[in-house]
């Protein structure tokens, strides 16, 4: 039996950088939160937000809001 090819996971690449990013992001909150100001707390939640929302656009192949 012959080893089975490997798939390229990234075949959705805008898709994969968006989550990364959301990740990076996420990971930094979860670090920094107990030092973070009020408006730091308020920025990085609309930006959470923000990220969330293009990963949604994004999977679902639409095109970038103006």
């Amino acid at each position: 039996m012959s080893p089975k090819p490997q798939v390229e996971r990234r075949h959705n690449r805008p898709l994969r950088e968006v989550l990364d990013e959301l990740l990076q992001h996420t990971r930094d909150i979860a670090r920094r939160a107990k030092e973070m100001t009020p408006q730091e707390l308020e920025y990085s939640q609309q930006r959470l937000e923000w990220l969330a929302d293009e990963v949604w656009r994004v999977a679902l192949g639409r095109e970038p809001e103006p």
